[in-house]
């Protein structure tokens, strides 16, 4: 138990870096290049991806034993395009049929897919004992 509190606590630091990383991408894109914000939030949803990729493949999870590092990636990357989906869905939903304000949306939108990215990626990514 105490490994697993530990575990998110550390998931928990590494999503709040990816969420700034992610939401300040998010506002740069939209508000400073004109961007739309879903095209502006699959890229920083992007960018936050590989950041949390490399960072809890380091520090959070342990990885299964007998997965290539290919493997791995690619596990990562189908389960973060699911996340994206989820993430395009509800910042749609929120800004498109609620009429939200777009980086109200999105902290919502990411409280929600990263209780996703915790549990798909501990089911996937990590050896259970």
């Amino acid at each position: 138990m105490q490994r697993l509190i530990q575990q998110i606590f550390k998931f928990g630091v590494i999503g709040a870096l990816a969420f700034l990383i992610d939401y300040g991408v998010l506002y740069v894109l939209t508000e400073y290049a004109g961007m739309y914000y879903l095209l502006s939030g699959a890229i920083s949803f992007t960018v936050s991806v590989i950041f949390n990729y490399i960072c809890s493949m380091k520090y959070v999870f342990s990885g299964k034993e007998g997965m290539s590092r290919r493997k791995e990636f690619i596990v990562f990357v189908v389960l973060s395009i699911l996340g994206l989906l989820l993430n395009q869905l509800l910042m749609w939903l929120g800004v498109d049929l609620l009429h939200i304000y777009y980086m109200v949306t999105k902290i919502f939108a990411t409280a929600i897919v990263m209780v996703y990215n915790f549990v798909t990626r501990k089911i996937f990514l990590e050896e259970h004992s």
